[in-house]
């Protein structure tokens, strides 16, 4: 008869042991699942600290590239040329950043550093226009005084802007249009 009062503890005992074994492995797994997501995060370069917002779920961008709401961007550590910036961009099936508002650049955080955006003067035109020969409007950028237009456009996410010699070695940052 206490043969037969053991045997359900055993089973219960049995049961007990491998629903805890399948947690523990899930735990396990969830928590690798975690960790590699955060290690594959865009990771800022010194002095160019970044926020990432909600919204960069539809990107699928380079290594080292930032996805921000169906966009891919390249910040660089680096100074090169205005010129030079471009042709990198190029390299990389992208361009000088093309600011579509005032915003856009909203997850870097107090940062100081000016950066080459795609904005340069057309003595055809007569006008400042993007690299994909579009004209500046006036909720894009907001200039406080006149613009040399022989210099290329340099661009601070306080919002700033400074025209500066092409010639001048800055940051830059890449833009790439995913949709």
């Amino acid at each position: 008869m206490a043969a037969f009062q053991t045997a359900p503890w055993r089973l219960i005992s049995a049961f007990l042991g491998v629903t805890c074994l399948v947690l523990m492995a899930t735990l396990g797994i969830m928590l690798k699942n975690k960790l590699d997501k955060q290690s594959i995060q865009p990771t800022s370069s010194p002095g160019h600290p970044l926020e990432l917002q909600e919204g960069s779920g539809c990107c699928s961008c380079q290594e080292k590239w930032i996805g921000y709401q169906c966009n891919c961007y390249f910040i660089s550590n680096e100074q090169k040329t205005w010129s030079e910036s471009k042709k990198f961009c190029a390299s990389q099936n992208s361009s000088l950043l093309q600011l579509l508002n005032r915003d856009e650049l909203h997850f870097m955080k107090s940062n100081t550093y000016f950066y080459w955006i795609g904005l340069s003067y057309s003595e055809k035109h007569g006008a400042w226009l993007w690299e994909d020969g579009s004209a500046l409007s006036q909720d894009q950028l907001s200039f406080t005084r006149h613009k040399n237009p022989r210099d290329c456009m340099s661009y601070s996410p306080t919002k700033s802007v400074l025209d500066e010699p092409c010639k001048k070695e800055n940051y830059y940052i890449c833009k790439q249009q995913l949709i």
